[in-house]
């Protein structure tokens, strides 16, 4: 069946409604020491204040062994009535102690399918990696699982490109190499490179392009962001464009002094249909995402 694995269950595509396409209600990283997003009433005033200005589901792409918490997600959603999607996956290897990958990485490919279909909180996507430029062995080593999980699954798999690059030698590996449909795959942090030959190349190979991270001022988001979705737009590709916050820390949040999860509704929607339409507006952020987070899921 054709559907969105939310925590409560799977929804048809069309039932998800405005959505948050990259997000993080709870992230622990050894590399943001102290910047734990780990305050459950912080994400549920978070998921309320979205769904005040019209959002109706957020994709949570905190993979495994990075304090997701999945326990609570369905709670949350409860309260809130805001949908949630949960990933599983894996992050670079940087983003654990030592000594934990190996405990995550042995038969990595069984635990992705496992929270992908069974128990009471599944998984809707898996969440991998890839680095500067290129992939090393670990991000190839998950990548290559996440393809199996997705193969077995039907799932959709969610890529975090560091710095927004790599997208090309990503797709190579999952989609040339591991067949992997690029319609189930998900570029993440596009927005961060600015490279719209790369942008356009990943948009003509079929995968979804995720610009995510609004108002990092050490990136080039906001102020090239209209720049790429116009040029997306006008060569045909305004179908493949998903539209996210990818709060990270507690001080990005709204209550924090952030622009946080309301910003995309409040501030970006708005710009949007302004600038390139309101039927653009709608599709980035409604019909988009019911189609790159839909699967056939098996199991």
């Amino acid at each position: 069946m054709t559907a969105v694995r939310t925590v409560l269950g799977d929804i048809p595509a069309e039932e998800l409604g405005v959505c948050d396409a990259h997000d993080h209600l709870f992230l622990r990283s050894p590399l943001l020491p102290g910047q734990e997003l780990d305050d459950r009433e912080a994400a549920a005033a978070e998921l309320r204040a979205f769904r005040a200005q019209g959002g109706r589901a957020v994709v949570q792409w905190t993979p495994r062994g990075m304090g997701r918490r999945r326990a609570e997600l369905p709670g949350l959603a409860r309260e809130t009535g805001v949908r949630l999607i949960a990933a599983t996956g894996l992050h670079q290897a940087a983003h654990y102690a030592p000594g934990a990958l190996e405990r995550h990485t042995e038969g990595l490919a069984g635990k992705f399918v496992a929270d992908l279909t069974t128990g009471p909180v599944r998984a809707g996507l898996v969440k991998v990696a890839g680095g500067f430029h290129g992939l090393d062995a670990h991000a190839r080593y998950v990548m290559a699982a996440a393809a199996e999980a997705h193969h077995a699954t039907g799932s959709p798999i969610a890529v975090h490109l560091e710095l927004g690059t790599g997208a090309l030698s990503v797709l190579d590996l999952l989609c040339g190499q591991l067949g992997v449909p690029p319609e189930r795959v998900v570029l993440g942090h596009l927005g961060r490179s600015p490279d719209l030959r790369a942008q356009l190349r990943a948009a003509r190979a079929g995968a979804f392009l995720a610009f995510d991270g609004p108002s990092r001022a050490h990136h080039a988001t906001d102020w090239r962001l209209l720049d790429s979705l116009a040029a997306l737009a006008e060569a045909g590709f305004a179908e493949r464009i998903l539209l996210g916050g990818d709060t990270t820390t507690a001080g990005a949040r709204s209550a924090g002094g952030g622009p946080g999860m309301p910003h995309l509704l409040s501030a970006l929607r708005p710009l949007l249909a302004e600038e390139l339409g309101e039927e653009f507006a709608a599709q980035v952020f409604t019909g988009n995402p019911a189609r790159a987070f839909a699967a056939d899921w098996r199991g």
